[in-house]
């Protein structure tokens, strides 16, 4: 009798249904599925694939299972594979598992079982109202927080419950006294003129058979509060809607939704705004107000509203959550009676604050926050300019401890007043807040401020990334911009899990598309059309993200979503672009230092690299006479840009370094004068002068702002000045990266020289601790400084180049770096590049996952000197082929774990 093999390779693993973990409340009717491959053997591969579907986990039988079988699907594809069973509905949840076959078709066992759950697809699914109190003035958005209640009789014993929910404003829901979730900050952020997110919770742990009660504290949040500059921008009062839904042992359903039924007061929380702070008085809480049996014959009736003919959309992004805490670290008292407690790192978020014990009731303590110190020690607060970042709590004269519902903060310092005497170190703890991702990207090296540079970037993308990509998290302005958003989008996306979140965000983008077909500067977009004129370089990240998106996880359907979009912005820049020369407006190269690069260069530049990427997207969507259209369109501009910028000798107008950078990463140039370009671009980097007085000399240093920040040295390595590049990299006075590290930051800042030793701070107007855009360097740490990337035609890291590029020996004859390292949980697995460099040997740690391959660049090596594991090259196995070429060895490899090692003869990066 013939044997079945067994299987060498494990159940896929890290399975996910439109990015997420057994997701609850999708609305889209087609999800679609993903996993990984968990093979340790080289040159692991899936050849093909079965996905079975059920109604349940009973039903899911992978002889027939009840909804859907792909049947063996030959197919290396991993992700996005979209569910083609029968249509389906509301709430229906769908039981799911999936196997693979290896190169040797040999299937591995089935995965453990999984899950999705489909929302409310449908309006008239919803049978709420919006309910709320009952509308006054309100000319401040400084008003109480409302309190709802509702209680209600449950008859027998219930085996699901699902609450759908939403605010105009933000919420907390309990039930039976119990929080639904850990989320913060929800519905999250939308133009909710345009569509309103909601949630969906399975609570059936949280009710039980008898009396139950629910209950919701709603504040103004985006929709009400203090938002930028304005003030209650999208409507007055919070407002809530509720649909909660029983289903009973004996099949029977009930419902409950916010009604007319429900009661409301207002309570403790005084006032609650995200710029300005929270104001809490426990003297007034109502001791088990959302638990059955209180006494609520004070409270009045909620007003109601009918629902809005406005879509309600589930959210698709990863919410707000608190994440870390950290401890305080000093105490100081600048001025008696202020206490001022160090964190230690520039954070977002609010603080727990432990009452000191023996205060009276009414006793008023007061917290403020801010980034940095003045130099006696008080706290800077004059960059956050009309916000007040302040919170205030009121004791009930017992045991207390407190947090914040419904404000944040962008700060390192926190100021308490109020108190007697000095408080210890434990009444301040920091709780951090951010869009929970899952930090994907790891950069360490040998150099320590670099390590710092890269944990800089990264908190400040997590301070920054606050249910939309936010320019600051402190002052009067946290708003979407969106040309930090598509500078920093890569390193973004090297450092978390953002595929949902940009997901998410590029609804509002759209949603935000102004009615000529262009993008805004902000989204969601909460400036006037009037008044304000979208940029070049931030309209372009309605093209920038989605691409990038795309390119990072592979997502052809956020393309394709939003193809029609892309179409009527490029014909807007066309409409804009008098033969194919853009306007002479925008905000330029943002902060760039003592120069000025033509606004019209820029418009031109960036409307040539958005056609670039329309006919890329066009292609992936095989949308073929659109790819010759675009096409045609981008070397008409090309030649337009030359024909009006360039010289002979590859000089381009304005002569910065911004002008050489964008013509170089865009690919405006001809070949022939691509050289020209980089000399003049060393030339404005060495030995070039500021525009403004007293003229100084660039000496080795950036001028760039934020539109080339992340391209400069790119540009500089790939025209054979990686040792410029990493001069670059490797500043440490003003201005450069290193500069703000040297100074103590924790986070990436908004200019260049947010502080300096010899004028203290910049100008207060504009001037954040916390602002990533510069941390766009970060892109090059993990893909030139360890060498880890894409392939040039990949996406969803499904085929990689792994290439390292160390510095060159400085002036001393020593190298600036001996070893860097970076890690990556990509889509497809773990990949790791790390090399070490001792003592003229050279090793490579490199890690591929299954069903990956990858192009690996052994610099300065040739085929006979190299190793692999200790195997000669030639003999070692999962080697697919090897050559030499002028940048050392190349190799192409399948997956598995591979260790190259040779004495270094040259490296020319």
């Amino acid at each position: 009798m013939r044997r079945t093999p067994k299987p060498q390779a494990g159940p896929p693993q890290a399975l996910r249904c439109e990015y997420l973990q057994n997701p609850i409340g999708l609305d889209d009717a087609q999800p679609r599925l993903s996993w990984q491959v968990s093979d340790t053997r080289r040159g692991a591969v899936q050849t093909a694939y079965q996905i079975v579907v059920a109604t349940s986990i009973d039903l899911l039988n992978v002889e027939a299972p009840d909804v859907w079988d792909s049947g063996k699907v030959k197919s290396n594809v991993t992700a996005h594979i979209p569910y083609e069973g029968p249509r389906l509905k509301s709430r229906q949840r769908c039981h799911w598992m999936v196997r693979v076959w290896d190169a040797n078709d040999v299937a591995t066992p089935w995965c453990a079982p999984q899950w999705w759950e489909l929302g409310l697809l449908r309006q008239r699914d919803w049978a709420a109202q919006w309910i709320g109190l009952a509308r006054g003035p309100a000319e401040s958005p400084l008003i109480p927080c409302p309190y709802l209640r509702r209680e209600w009789d449950v008859r027998g014993p219930v085996t699901t419950a699902r609450l759908y929910v939403t605010a105009l404003g933000v919420h907390e829901i309990t039930i039976n006294g119990k929080r639904v979730s850990d989320a913060a900050f929800l519905p999250g952020w939308t133009d909710y003129r345009k569509r309103i997110p909601y949630h969906t919770f399975d609570v059936t742990a949280l009710v039980r058979e008898g009396r139950n009660a629910i209950g919701a504290i709603l504040g103004t949040g985006w929709y009400a509060g203090n938002l930028a500059w304005l003030k209650q921008f999208y409507g007055h009062q919070p407002r809530l809607l509720l649909q909660l839904e029983l289903t009973r042992a004996d099949g029977s359903r009930q419902r409950l939704v916010s009604d007319n039924a429900w009661k409301t007061a207002t309570g403790p929380l005084l006032q609650s705004d995200m710029q300005m702070g929270e104001t809490y008085d426990a003297r007034l809480e109502h001791p088990g107000w959302d638990l059955p049996g209180f006494d609520d014959s004070t409270w009045r009736p909620v007003e109601t509203d009918p629902l809005l003919d406005v879509p309600l959309d589930a959210h698709a992004g990863p919410p707000v959550r608190a994440l870390t805490t950290l401890p305080a670290r000093s105490l100081s008292e600048p001025v008696p009676g202020r206490y001022v407690f160090d964190l230690g790192q520039n954070m977002v978020g609010h603080v727990r604050l432990q009452v000191p014990a023996g205060l009276p009731a009414g006793t008023e303590l007061t917290l403020r926050h801010a980034e940095v110190l003045n130099p006696d020690g008080t706290l800077y607060t004059t960059n956050l300019r009309t916000a007040l970042s302040t919170d205030r709590y009121l004791t009930r004269g017992d045991d207390e401890r407190w947090e914040p519902r419904f404000t944040f903060h962008g700060f390192r310092y926190v100021e308490l007043s109020g108190v007697p005497k000095a408080p210890g170190l434990e009444a301040v703890t920091g709780i951090v807040q951010h869009s929970d991702l899952a930090f994907t990207g790891t950069f360490t090296c040998s150099h320590p401020p670099l390590n710092q540079l890269q944990q800089n970037i990264q908190w400040g993308q997590r301070g920054n990334f606050f249910e939309v990509p936010t320019d600051c998290p402190q002052r009067n302005e946290r708003l979407g911009w969106m040309g930090d958003a598509q500078i920093f989008c890569r390193t973004a996306c090297f450092n978390a899990d953002v595929a949902s979140f940009f997901t998410q965000w590029m609804t509002n983008v759209v949603d935000a598309q102004r009615p000529d077909g262009n993008f805004t500067d902000v989204a969601p977009d909460v400036l006037d059309p009037a008044t304000n004129h979208p940029a070049p370089g931030w309209t372009d990240a309605g093209m920038i993200v989605p691409w990038t998106v795309y390119r990072c996880y592979g997502d052809k359907r956020l393309l394709d979503r939003h193809y029609e979009a892309f179409k009527r912005y490029i014909a807007c820049l066309v409409q804009r672009s008098p033969e194919c020369i853009g306007p002479d407006d925008g905000y330029g190269d943002w902060l760039q230092v003592d120069t000025f690069t033509p606004l019209d260069l820029i418009a031109t530049a960036y409307f040539a690299h958005s056609v670039d990427l329309m006919a890329r997207i066009a292609g992936v969507l095989e949308r073929h006479p659109d790819v010759r259209r675009y096409t045609s369109l981008l070397r008409r501009i090309r030649r337009a840009f030359q024909r009006r910028y360039v010289t002979p000798d590859g000089r381009i107008v304005g002569d910065t370094q911004a002008a050489y950078v964008l013509a170089l990463a865009f690919d405006l140039l001809p070949d022939a004068q691509r050289a020209d370009a980089v000399r003049h671009l060393v030339h404005q980097i060495n030995d070039g002068r500021s525009t403004v007085w007293p003229y100084h000399k660039r000496a080795g240093h950036l001028s760039t702002g934020f539109l080339a920040v992340d391209k400069i040295c790119a540009a500089l390595a790939d025209g054979g000045r990686l040792d410029l590049a990493y001069k670059l990299l490797l500043n440490e006075d003003y201005p450069s990266w290193l500069f703000p590290v040297k100074n103590g930051a924790t986070t990436i800042w908004e200019r260049w020289d947010g502080w300096t030793p010899e004028k203290g701070f910049q100008d207060p107007g504009m001037n954040s601790f916390n602002h990533y855009a510069y941390g766009a360097i970060g892109e090059w740490l993990y893909q030139t400084v360890a060498g880890l990337d894409l392939a040039d035609d990949g996406a969803g890291y499904t085929a990689l180049r792994i290439h390292p590029r160390p510095p060159p020996p400085g002036p001393d004859g020593k190298l600036p770096l001996t070893q860097a390292a970076a890690t990556y949980d990509a889509p497809t697995g773990r990949i790791h590049s790390g090399w070490k460099i001792d003592h003229g040997q050279f090793a490579l740690d490199v890690t591929i996952p299954a069903n990956v391959r990858a192009t690996v660049t052994l610099p300065g090596a040739t085929r006979t000197a190299v190793t692999e594991t200790g195997v000669p090259l030639t003999e070692a196995d999962g080697i697919i082929r090897a050559w030499d070429d002028a940048d050392g060895v190349q190799c192409e490899v399948g997956a598995g774990k591979y260790r190259f090692a040779w004495r270094l003869t040259a490296s020319k990066g």
